[in-house]
């Protein structure tokens, strides 16, 4: 096995490229740069280390990764970026490095549409989807399955739970419940999302479960720790209740 470099492509000479990596012309791998087996970055993507990326990653045009934090207090140990495998970084998709010897960290099969940006020392899971323009600031974190419509966004250290749908243009100030659409300036919650829950292939006992706790918890009057203690032992036993309850405690 062997790379494909082409010959514009700048390569440090600290940088590890795997098997069957691409580098498309005028692609840039910078110092402490380790790209996994059959990543590919097209014309001009850029990737600063220290970084490293899995398997079978994608870097569009003019998408920069493991860039410098923008952030006017970071002094001390550099941080990295940690991106798994299988995920796909458009045009103009800008990822940057942790602080503080933190990490930036990205899981697998995620896509990041063009002209989004993750903030230093975000977390992704996996499955995620953010459309164009979304905009992630510092230490937000981001559970797996999880979606945003273009041009939404999530403050410092917010926190959006797995298979939430953040709408499109909303401004997130708190943190998003699990398994709930959420919408608006300021962001608040709307409804269970239930597409989401059938795209992740949860079966139907599962979803309902959902519903009838969200009904619960959200669509009365009564203080919401008042509704969660009022929910039934068996619909609490749920694993996908019980990490619902868990996120609003």
């Amino acid at each position: 096995m062997s790379t494909n470099v082409h010959p514009t492509a700048i390569v440090h000479p600290e940088a590890t490229l795997e098997d069957e990596v691409e580098l498309g012309p005028y692609a840039v791998v910078g110092k402490g740069v380790h790209l996994g087996p059959r990543t590919r970055l097209a014309s001009h993507a850029i990737v600063e280390g220290p970084t490293r990326l899995g398997e079978g990653n994608v870097i569009f045009p003019f998408a920069v990764l493991g860039c410098v934090a923008q952030d006017k207090r970071h002094a001390g140990a550099p941080g990295s970026l940690e991106v798994g495998d299988a995920n796909v970084f458009r045009e103009h998709v800008t990822v940057h490095r942790g602080t503080g010897g933190r990490a930036t960290v990205i899981g697998h099969h995620n896509l990041l549409m063009a002209g989004a940006h993750a903030a230093h020392d975000t977390v992704l899971g996996s499955h995620i989807t953010l459309a164009n323009g979304v905009q992630l600031a510092g230490h937000a974190k981001v559970g797996d399955y999880a979606t945003f419509g273009g041009l939404s966004g999530v403050a410092q250290f917010v926190k959006v739970g797995e298979s939430a749908f953040v709408a499109a243009g909303a401004m997130c100030e708190r943190d998003v419940p699990p398994f709930v659409v959420v919408q608006g300036d300021r962001a608040r919650v709307r409804a269970l999302n239930r597409i989401g829950l059938e795209r992740r292939g949860l079966d139907d006992a599962t979803i309902a479960a959902l519903s009838k706790a969200y009904a619960a918890i959200f669509g009365g009057d009564r203080p919401r720790a008042q509704a969660i203690a009022e929910l039934s032992p068996g619909l609490r036993a749920n694993p996908f209740v019980a990490r619902l309850i868990a996120a609003l405690a």
